[in-house]
Protein backbone atom coordinates (compact mmCIF):
# COMPACT_ATOMS: atom_id res chain seq x y z
CA UNK A 1 0.00 0.00 0.00
CA UNK A 2 2.81 2.52 0.84
CA UNK A 3 4.82 1.54 -2.46
CA UNK A 4 1.69 2.32 -4.28
CA UNK A 5 1.22 5.87 -2.75
CA UNK A 6 4.39 6.86 -3.35
CA UNK A 7 4.76 6.09 -6.76
CA UNK A 8 2.08 8.46 -7.96
CA UNK A 9 4.05 11.22 -5.41
CA UNK A 10 6.82 10.47 -7.32
CA UNK A 11 5.02 11.13 -10.90
CA UNK A 12 3.76 14.17 -9.46
CA UNK A 13 7.38 15.25 -8.22
CA UNK A 14 9.03 14.22 -11.72
CA UNK A 15 6.30 16.29 -13.42
CA UNK A 16 6.44 19.48 -10.93
CA UNK A 17 10.51 19.56 -11.56
CA UNK A 18 9.73 18.88 -15.31
CA UNK A 19 7.08 21.77 -15.56
CA UNK A 20 9.74 24.13 -13.62
CA UNK A 21 12.44 23.41 -16.10
CA UNK A 22 10.40 23.80 -19.24
CA UNK A 23 9.65 26.98 -17.65
CA UNK A 24 13.12 27.81 -16.89
CA UNK A 25 13.79 27.74 -20.95
CA UNK A 26 10.84 29.35 -21.69
CA UNK A 27 12.04 32.49 -20.30
CA UNK A 28 15.42 32.41 -21.84
CA UNK A 29 16.08 34.27 -24.49
CA UNK A 30 17.36 31.62 -26.74
CA UNK A 31 14.92 29.04 -26.15
CA UNK A 32 12.35 30.58 -29.12
CA UNK A 33 15.52 30.76 -31.76
CA UNK A 34 16.55 27.38 -30.50
CA UNK A 35 13.15 25.59 -31.07
CA UNK A 36 13.11 27.57 -34.79
CA UNK A 37 16.40 26.23 -35.39
CA UNK A 38 15.36 22.35 -34.24
CA UNK A 39 12.25 23.22 -36.47
CA UNK A 40 14.42 24.14 -39.79
CA UNK A 41 16.58 21.32 -39.63
CA UNK A 42 13.78 18.78 -39.53
CA UNK A 43 11.74 20.72 -41.99
CA UNK A 44 15.26 20.70 -44.39
CA UNK A 45 15.86 17.18 -43.52
CA UNK A 46 12.67 16.35 -44.20
CA UNK A 47 12.68 17.94 -47.78
CA UNK A 48 15.69 17.03 -48.79
CA UNK A 49 17.91 14.00 -48.15
CA UNK A 50 21.31 16.21 -49.20
CA UNK A 51 20.61 18.43 -46.39
CA UNK A 52 22.19 16.13 -43.73
CA UNK A 53 24.98 14.67 -45.68
CA UNK A 54 28.48 15.37 -44.45
CA UNK A 55 29.29 19.01 -47.27
CA UNK A 56 25.91 20.66 -46.22
CA UNK A 57 27.01 20.52 -42.74
CA UNK A 58 30.27 21.35 -43.76
CA UNK A 59 28.85 24.39 -45.48
CA UNK A 60 26.81 25.31 -42.94
CA UNK A 61 29.80 25.28 -40.11
CA UNK A 62 32.04 27.82 -43.08
CA UNK A 63 28.72 30.40 -43.16
CA UNK A 64 28.12 30.36 -40.05
CA UNK A 65 32.05 30.98 -38.61
CA UNK A 66 32.86 34.78 -39.77
CA UNK A 67 29.56 35.35 -39.26
CA UNK A 68 29.37 34.64 -35.62
CA UNK A 69 32.21 36.77 -34.72
CA UNK A 70 30.79 39.62 -36.17
CA UNK A 71 27.46 38.80 -34.77
CA UNK A 72 29.32 38.61 -31.29
CA UNK A 73 30.89 42.15 -31.57
CA UNK A 74 27.76 43.48 -32.73
CA UNK A 75 25.66 42.06 -29.62
CA UNK A 76 28.05 43.70 -27.59
CA UNK A 77 27.41 47.45 -28.91
CA UNK A 78 23.71 46.93 -29.09
CA UNK A 79 23.87 45.67 -25.56
CA UNK A 80 25.38 49.02 -24.23
CA UNK A 81 23.31 50.73 -26.94
CA UNK A 82 25.19 51.50 -30.53
CA UNK A 83 26.00 49.98 -33.35
CA UNK A 84 28.96 49.38 -35.67
CA UNK A 85 28.08 49.60 -39.54
CA UNK A 86 32.16 49.84 -40.43
CA UNK A 87 32.80 46.63 -39.24
CA UNK A 88 32.11 44.57 -42.58
CA UNK A 89 34.96 47.53 -44.18
CA UNK A 90 37.15 46.12 -41.19
CA UNK A 91 36.36 42.58 -42.30
CA UNK A 92 38.50 43.48 -45.35
CA UNK A 93 40.78 46.52 -44.02
CA UNK A 94 42.88 43.86 -41.35
CA UNK A 95 43.69 40.85 -44.08
CA UNK A 96 44.88 44.02 -46.41
CA UNK A 97 46.95 45.69 -43.78
CA UNK A 98 48.75 41.88 -42.86
CA UNK A 99 49.05 41.51 -46.57
CA UNK A 100 50.95 44.93 -46.81
CA UNK A 101 53.20 43.66 -43.95
CA UNK A 102 54.21 40.50 -44.78
CA UNK A 103 54.05 40.20 -48.51
CA UNK A 104 57.57 40.26 -50.33
CA UNK A 105 58.55 43.23 -50.96
CA UNK A 106 57.64 45.32 -53.57
CA UNK A 107 54.13 44.43 -52.57
CA UNK A 108 54.98 44.30 -48.65
CA UNK A 109 57.73 44.96 -46.00
CA UNK A 110 58.57 41.02 -45.96
CA UNK A 111 57.99 40.90 -42.40
CA UNK A 112 57.11 37.55 -40.60
CA UNK A 113 53.06 36.83 -40.83
CA UNK A 114 52.46 36.61 -37.27
CA UNK A 115 53.44 40.13 -37.23
CA UNK A 116 51.35 41.06 -40.13
CA UNK A 117 48.40 39.54 -38.29
CA UNK A 118 49.34 41.57 -35.43
CA UNK A 119 48.89 44.70 -37.40
CA UNK A 120 45.89 43.93 -38.90
CA UNK A 121 44.25 43.53 -35.50
CA UNK A 122 45.73 46.65 -34.11
CA UNK A 123 44.39 48.46 -37.60
CA UNK A 124 41.01 46.86 -36.29
CA UNK A 125 41.49 48.13 -33.26
CA UNK A 126 42.46 51.33 -34.39
CA UNK A 127 38.98 52.10 -36.01
CA UNK A 128 36.76 50.67 -32.86
CA UNK A 129 38.66 53.16 -31.14
CA UNK A 130 37.84 56.14 -33.56
CA UNK A 131 34.55 54.75 -33.54
CA UNK A 132 34.15 55.16 -29.86
CA UNK A 133 35.97 58.41 -29.54
CA UNK A 134 33.80 59.98 -31.96
CA UNK A 135 30.72 58.47 -30.61
CA UNK A 136 31.11 59.07 -27.06
CA UNK A 137 33.32 62.42 -26.80
CA UNK A 138 32.15 64.16 -29.56
CA UNK A 139 28.55 62.97 -29.20
CA UNK A 140 27.98 62.02 -32.99
CA UNK A 141 25.34 59.37 -33.19
CA UNK A 142 27.33 55.88 -33.83
CA UNK A 143 25.14 55.12 -36.74
CA UNK A 144 26.52 58.24 -38.40
CA UNK A 145 29.73 57.76 -37.11
CA UNK A 146 29.87 53.86 -38.65
CA UNK A 147 28.56 55.04 -41.68
CA UNK A 148 30.82 57.56 -42.39
CA UNK A 149 33.91 55.22 -41.38
CA UNK A 150 31.84 52.73 -43.55
CA UNK A 151 32.74 54.69 -47.01
CA UNK A 152 36.02 55.63 -45.76
CA UNK A 153 37.50 52.56 -45.24
CA UNK A 154 35.84 51.72 -48.50
CA UNK A 155 37.87 53.54 -50.04
CA UNK A 156 40.90 52.95 -48.18
CA UNK A 157 40.98 49.43 -48.69
CA UNK A 158 39.73 49.89 -52.72
CA UNK A 159 43.55 51.96 -52.67
CA UNK A 160 45.14 50.43 -50.92
CA UNK A 161 45.41 47.23 -53.38
CA UNK A 162 44.35 49.41 -56.74
CA UNK A 163 40.96 47.61 -56.33
CA UNK A 164 42.46 44.05 -57.05
CA UNK A 165 42.59 40.71 -55.44
CA UNK A 166 46.30 39.47 -54.18
CA UNK A 167 46.80 35.94 -52.64
CA UNK A 168 47.05 36.04 -49.17
CA UNK A 169 50.88 35.30 -47.26
CA UNK A 170 51.43 32.65 -44.90
CA UNK A 171 53.09 29.56 -44.60
CA UNK A 172 52.01 26.00 -44.48
CA UNK A 173 51.53 26.21 -40.26
CA UNK A 174 49.85 29.52 -40.40
CA UNK A 175 47.67 27.90 -42.95
CA UNK A 176 46.57 24.96 -40.67
CA UNK A 177 46.15 27.25 -38.25
CA UNK A 178 43.93 29.88 -39.42
CA UNK A 179 42.53 27.68 -42.45
CA UNK A 180 42.80 23.82 -41.94
CA UNK A 181 40.47 21.45 -40.92
CA UNK A 182 41.15 19.98 -37.71
CA UNK A 183 37.92 17.96 -36.02
CA UNK A 184 36.17 17.96 -39.31
CA UNK A 185 34.83 21.86 -38.79
CA UNK A 186 37.40 24.27 -40.53
CA UNK A 187 39.86 26.12 -38.26
CA UNK A 188 37.62 29.12 -38.56
CA UNK A 189 34.47 27.34 -36.68
CA UNK A 190 36.17 26.38 -33.57
CA UNK A 191 38.08 30.14 -33.24
CA UNK A 192 34.33 31.29 -33.30
CA UNK A 193 32.97 28.85 -31.04
CA UNK A 194 35.93 29.81 -28.64
CA UNK A 195 35.28 33.28 -29.00
CA UNK A 196 31.37 32.76 -28.44
CA UNK A 197 31.91 30.75 -25.20
CA UNK A 198 34.57 33.80 -23.45
CA UNK A 199 32.68 36.52 -24.55
CA UNK A 200 29.22 35.33 -23.20
CA UNK A 201 31.52 34.34 -19.95
CA UNK A 202 32.61 38.29 -20.04
CA UNK A 203 29.28 39.05 -20.72
CA UNK A 204 27.58 36.88 -17.75
CA UNK A 205 29.99 36.99 -15.27
CA UNK A 206 32.32 39.82 -15.19
CA UNK A 207 31.97 43.23 -14.24
CA UNK A 208 32.42 44.52 -17.58
CA UNK A 209 29.66 42.58 -18.96
CA UNK A 210 27.22 44.07 -16.09
CA UNK A 211 28.34 47.91 -17.16
CA UNK A 212 27.58 46.47 -20.92
CA UNK A 213 24.32 45.75 -19.76
CA UNK A 214 23.96 49.20 -17.01
CA UNK A 215 25.17 51.34 -19.72
CA UNK A 216 22.93 50.04 -22.37
CA UNK A 217 19.81 50.06 -20.11
CA UNK A 218 20.05 53.19 -18.11
CA UNK A 219 22.69 55.19 -19.46
CA UNK A 220 22.22 57.84 -16.80
CA UNK A 221 21.82 55.59 -13.96
CA UNK A 222 24.80 53.45 -14.98
CA UNK A 223 27.25 57.08 -15.07
CA UNK A 224 25.41 58.29 -11.65
CA UNK A 225 26.31 54.77 -9.94
CA UNK A 226 30.17 55.39 -11.15
CA UNK A 227 30.20 53.12 -14.55
CA UNK A 228 32.80 55.15 -16.66
CA UNK A 229 29.98 54.84 -19.85
CA UNK A 230 32.42 56.00 -22.48
CA UNK A 231 35.06 53.82 -21.46
CA UNK A 232 32.37 50.73 -21.65
CA UNK A 233 31.33 51.94 -24.75
CA UNK A 234 34.88 52.80 -26.72
CA UNK A 235 35.84 49.20 -25.50
CA UNK A 236 33.04 47.95 -27.33
CA UNK A 237 33.49 49.70 -30.10
CA UNK A 238 37.21 48.25 -30.12
CA UNK A 239 36.89 44.76 -29.38
CA UNK A 240 33.86 44.49 -32.43
CA UNK A 241 36.55 45.63 -34.54
CA UNK A 242 38.65 43.44 -33.31
CA UNK A 243 36.61 40.70 -34.08
CA UNK A 244 35.42 41.82 -37.44
CA UNK A 245 39.39 42.16 -38.12
CA UNK A 246 40.00 38.74 -37.24
CA UNK A 247 37.19 37.46 -38.77
CA UNK A 248 38.14 38.65 -42.11
CA UNK A 249 41.81 37.41 -41.74
CA UNK A 250 40.43 34.17 -41.17
CA UNK A 251 38.54 34.34 -44.45
CA UNK A 252 40.96 35.56 -46.31
CA UNK A 253 43.29 32.47 -45.26
CA UNK A 254 40.18 29.83 -45.81
CA UNK A 255 39.75 31.12 -49.58
CA UNK A 256 43.69 31.82 -50.34
CA UNK A 257 43.08 35.28 -51.26
CA UNK A 258 42.79 39.09 -50.34
CA UNK A 259 39.61 41.50 -51.62
CA UNK A 260 39.16 45.31 -51.62
CA UNK A 261 35.39 44.41 -51.00
CA UNK A 262 35.59 41.76 -49.53
CA UNK A 263 32.84 41.33 -46.67
CA UNK A 264 31.25 44.87 -46.51
CA UNK A 265 27.51 45.60 -45.90
CA UNK A 266 26.17 42.17 -46.85
CA UNK A 267 27.94 40.72 -44.11
CA UNK A 268 27.57 43.42 -41.24
CA UNK A 269 23.22 43.65 -41.96
CA UNK A 270 24.15 39.95 -41.93
CA UNK A 271 25.37 39.84 -38.48
CA UNK A 272 23.34 42.58 -36.99
CA UNK A 273 20.38 40.38 -38.26
CA UNK A 274 21.63 37.59 -36.11
CA UNK A 275 21.93 39.55 -33.21
CA UNK A 276 18.10 40.71 -34.01
CA UNK A 277 16.52 37.37 -34.22
CA UNK A 278 19.15 36.26 -31.28
CA UNK A 279 16.93 38.05 -28.76
CA UNK A 280 18.93 41.23 -28.84
CA UNK A 281 17.07 44.61 -28.31
CA UNK A 282 18.17 47.44 -30.46
CA UNK A 283 17.03 49.24 -27.94
CA UNK A 284 20.07 48.24 -25.83
CA UNK A 285 20.18 46.61 -22.20
CA UNK A 286 19.62 43.05 -23.11
CA UNK A 287 20.80 40.37 -25.02
CA UNK A 288 23.21 37.47 -25.00
CA UNK A 289 26.14 36.21 -27.36
CA UNK A 290 24.66 32.58 -27.41
CA UNK A 291 21.63 33.84 -28.63
CA UNK A 292 23.37 35.74 -31.35
CA UNK A 293 25.36 32.49 -32.12
CA UNK A 294 22.00 31.06 -32.77
CA UNK A 295 20.49 33.84 -34.82
CA UNK A 296 23.81 33.00 -37.10
CA UNK A 297 23.13 29.29 -37.34
CA UNK A 298 19.42 29.85 -38.08
CA UNK A 299 20.39 31.85 -40.81
CA UNK A 300 23.17 29.35 -41.86
CA UNK A 301 20.28 26.56 -41.77
CA UNK A 302 18.34 29.04 -44.42
CA UNK A 303 21.17 29.34 -46.65
CA UNK A 304 22.08 26.32 -46.88
CA UNK A 305 18.40 24.84 -46.62
CA UNK A 306 17.27 26.99 -49.51
CA UNK A 307 20.67 26.40 -51.27
CA UNK A 308 19.82 22.60 -51.40
CA UNK A 309 16.11 22.73 -52.47
CA UNK A 310 16.95 25.24 -55.14
CA UNK A 311 15.22 28.02 -53.99
CA UNK A 312 15.94 31.22 -55.03
CA UNK A 313 18.11 33.95 -52.94
CA UNK A 314 14.96 36.59 -53.42
CA UNK A 315 13.08 34.27 -50.89
CA UNK A 316 16.61 34.17 -48.62
CA UNK A 317 16.07 38.07 -47.97
CA UNK A 318 12.23 37.47 -48.05
CA UNK A 319 12.48 35.85 -45.06
CA UNK A 320 15.18 37.29 -43.10
CA UNK A 321 13.42 40.76 -43.45
CA UNK A 322 9.92 39.24 -42.02
CA UNK A 323 12.51 37.36 -39.24
CA UNK A 324 14.06 40.59 -38.31
CA UNK A 325 10.58 42.39 -38.29
CA UNK A 326 9.02 39.16 -36.47
CA UNK A 327 12.18 39.72 -33.46
CA UNK A 328 11.84 42.91 -33.10
CA UNK A 329 7.94 42.99 -32.59
CA UNK A 330 8.38 40.20 -30.08
CA UNK A 331 11.13 41.54 -28.51
CA UNK A 332 9.29 45.23 -28.01
CA UNK A 333 6.28 43.28 -26.62
CA UNK A 334 7.94 41.09 -24.15
CA UNK A 335 9.74 44.25 -22.86
CA UNK A 336 6.34 46.06 -22.80
CA UNK A 337 4.59 43.42 -20.62
CA UNK A 338 7.66 42.95 -18.39
CA UNK A 339 7.02 47.28 -17.99
CA UNK A 340 3.63 46.64 -16.93
CA UNK A 341 4.39 43.41 -14.46
CA UNK A 342 7.01 46.28 -12.43
CA UNK A 343 4.28 48.29 -12.88
CA UNK A 344 1.79 46.17 -10.93
CA UNK A 345 4.05 44.71 -8.57
CA UNK A 346 5.23 49.02 -7.86
CA UNK A 347 1.06 49.48 -7.04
Amino acid sequence: MAVAEAQPQRFTRARAIGWRVLGALARRREASIAVVGLALIIYFSLRSSAFYEADSIKNIAVYVAPLALIASGEVMLLICGEIDLSIGRVFALSPIIMYLTAAPEPDGLGLPIWIGVIFGLLAAAGVGFVNGFITTVLRVPSFITTLGMLFFLNGINLRALHGFQVETPGGSTFTKIFGGSPLWFNSEFWWALAAIIVLQIVLVRTTWGVHTVATGGNLIGASESGVNVRRVKIGNFVLASMLGGFAGIMDSVRITSILPLQGGPDIMFAGVAAAVIGGTSLMGGSGTIIGGFLGVCVLGILNIGFTTLGVSAFNFDLIIGLAILGAMILNVQIQRLKNIGRLGRLR
